[in-house]
Parts: structure tokens; C-alpha cells; sequence
């Protein structure tokens, strides 16, 4: 990845609603985050994570004027970046904790890969959705990428162990 940063920025547009089962609004974790508007069983789809296509080399020349980003890795190489063109997914926050889990899935239509996120446990109307995040990072930007999720067992950091990493890289099945 080049280690330079290009002027060109990430210019962050609305959410589409792509369905009506997620709700933006404020969090108690980390600014603004995204919640059930339904009640929402174990296993059900809540979204399908939307954005822009790019590489990984055109996504590490992004520059985020608010220093949120909203990229979701695939296993080609590629990732999808919500804040253009992406939708209410890309506003769940990171828990330590978390009530959702997201797949990488093949597109019904055959046009590649897609990132769902599902519960991975019964959600009450109102409640704000999270996602592990389990990044992978050089070992010096580590400290960079604090935890502020206050769960039980919060390991302080959004960075995965190695085997949560494994873990991920394997996730490409649905629930």
C-alpha cells in the first residue's frame, strides 16, 4: 500500500435506506451508530453492507477529513467503501460484545461478493447494532484503534487476536 496519502477525499454522502430494518441515530459509543427499528430474531438478516467498489490501493489513498472511515476488506482484495453510495450497515459501531455478525456472500445475481450482517442473537426494537470488528493492522499502528464499547470483556482495542483474524478470514458462510 502506498504510504502517501493523495489529496483526494472521501466525501461522505447520506445513507440510502435499504431496508427498514436499521435506524441511524445517535450512540453512546461512538457519535452516531445504527439500531434495530424492528424487533429482529437470531440469524435474521439486517442489511447488506453498500458502497463504492475499490481497490485496496485506491482505498489506502483516501483521505478521510473526519478520520472515520467506512471500509469493509473482501477476501479478493477489493473493498467496499460506505461512504459513497453505501447505505444505514455502514453506521454500526464496534463491540467488543457484539449482537451482529457480518458475512462475506456470493451475489445472488452472480456479480461477486457481498457483505450481509445477520444477528447473531434476538435484537429489541431500539437497540444499537454492533459488529466485532476484529481488525487487522501492522503491530505499530495497534494503539491507534481504541475500544470504547464498555462491554464486559472489552479487550480495548478494535484490533482481533490472530485467531479471531483466522476466524474472519474464514467467515464466507451465512449463519
Amino acid at each position: 500500500m502506498p504510504s502517501k496519502k493523495s489529496s483526494r477525499r472521501a466525501a461522505l454522502s447520506p445513507p440510502a435506506r435499504s431496508n427498514c430494518l436499521i435506524e441511524v441515530g445517535a450512540s453512546g459509543v461512538h457519535g452516531i451508530g445504527a439500531f434495530a427499528s424492528q424487533d429482529l430474531l437470531a440469524e435474521q438478516r439486517v442489511g447488506v453492507y453498500e458502497g463504492r467498489r475499490l481497490s485496496a490501493e485506491d482505498a489506502a489513498s483516501l483521505v478521510c477529513p473526519s478520520g472515520l472511515t467506512y471500509i469493509f476488506a473482501l477476501s479478493d482484495g477489493q473493498v467496499i467503501d460506505g461512504s459513497d453510495g453505501g447505505n444505514a450497515t455502514r453506521h454500526i459501531n464496534h463491540s467488543c460484545a457484539p449482537n451482529c455478525i457480518a458475512w462475506e456472500e456470493d451475489a445472488e445475481d452472480g456479480s461477486g461478493s457481498i457483505v450481509t450482517v445477520h444477528a447473531l442473537r434476538d435484537i429489541t426494537a431500539g437497540e444499537e447494532l454492533f459488529l466485532d470488528y476484529s481488525l487487522i493492522v501492522d503491530a505499530a499502528d495497534e494503539t491507534s484503534y481504541g475500544c470504547y464499547c464498555r462491554a464486559r470483556g472489552c479487550r480495548g482495542t478494535m484490533v482481533g487476536s490472530s485467531a479471531q483474524a483466522k476466524r474472519h478470514a474464514l467467515s464466507t458462510h451465512p449463519i
